[in-house]
């Protein structure tokens, strides 16, 4: 549990072996069961326990591992602040962002109001499209036309550089209008203009607890599979194990405030879980 707990907050792998006098490819191995473990446990929250989004914001970052480079897209809801999942490819391509919008919709609950925010890859208009999309039946012959839902909107943030200096950032609504987009941000309590500042701070989450994802740094990574289980590992405590200082209550005069989790603001839990709670979660299949 101590070495588990090392990890998921970044901990590098070396300094436990040396610390612990373990064999790395055993620290290796509990990393790898432990975060195989929390992604089976993030997937049936995923598909069990569908609820009101509000806002979802996604973004891509790539990681450093043996050999070359690899590309991680990860999306989180707004309010709750709940790390929805992430998705690994070599290649920044239309695979991966389908990938990821398809985890957003799997979270969704259909017939709510949902606004996404992404950076100005263009990638994610038409994954959006494609998995938002329905039937339009008309009762005339042929194939049904196609609408995306009239309460879900996409906006984007496009920033553009002069080298590596930004020089302007563009905000535009893609779907829906200014109007729909603002109101429901309002709704969210999320910000008063488009951004994507949220997913941004997850980011820098992460990359301090996944030795790929450290800018400037040698730390690298084996391979994807190390990269997606740790990955796992990390958002599952972070929703689960890590109380978030803007989601807490406040109670009774003179008493603590109440710490919630992620998780607990989703519904998908009712108290702040232990990492012996996560590990040992039994995950029902079939």
């Amino acid at each position: 549990m101590t070495v588990i707990t090392l990890l998921a907050h970044g901990c590098p792998l070396p300094a436990i072996v040396a610390a612990f006098g373990l064999d790395e490819r055993t620290v290796a191995d509990w990393q790898r069961k432990a975060g195989g473990h929390c992604q089976a446990v993030h997937q049936r929250h995923l598909k069990a326990k569908p609820f009101d989004l509000g806002h979802v914001q996604a973004d891509e970052l790539y990681a450093k591992r043996q050999g070359g480079r690899s590309w991680v897209a990860m999306a989180m809801a707004v309010p709750s602040r709940l790390w929805l999942g992430g998705v690994v490819s070599p290649v920044r391509d239309m695979a991966l962002i389908e990938r990821l919008v398809a985890l957003v919709r799997l979270a969704w609950l259909p017939g709510t109001a949902l606004l996404v925010c992404v950076d100005g890859l263009a990638s994610y208009v038409s994954a959006f499209w494609r998995a938002f999309r329905e039937k339009i039946l008309t009762g005339k012959r042929g194939r049904p036309p196609y609408r995306m839902p009239g309460v879900v909107w996409l906006a984007q943030v496009v920033k553009r550089r002069v080298g590596r200096c930004p020089s302007e950032v563009v905000r535009r609504v893609v779907r829906g209008t200014l109007s729909q987009v603002l109101g429901q941000m309002a709704k969210t309590k999320t910000g008063e203009q488009i951004n994507t500042s949220y997913i941004e701070r997850l980011n820098a989450t992460f990359r301090a607890c996944l030795a790929g994802l450290t800018r400037r740094g040698r730390r690298l990574v084996k391979d994807e599979g190390v990269l997606e289980k740790g990955m796992h590992l990390v958002g599952c405590v972070y929703n689960f194990c890590s109380g978030h200082r803007g989601l807490r209550v406040e109670q009774a005069k003179g008493k603590k405030w109440l710490e919630r989790t992620p998780a607990m603001v989703a519904g998908w839990a009712d108290h702040v879980w232990s990492l012996r709670e996560l590990l040992t979660f039994r995950v029902l299949h079939g």
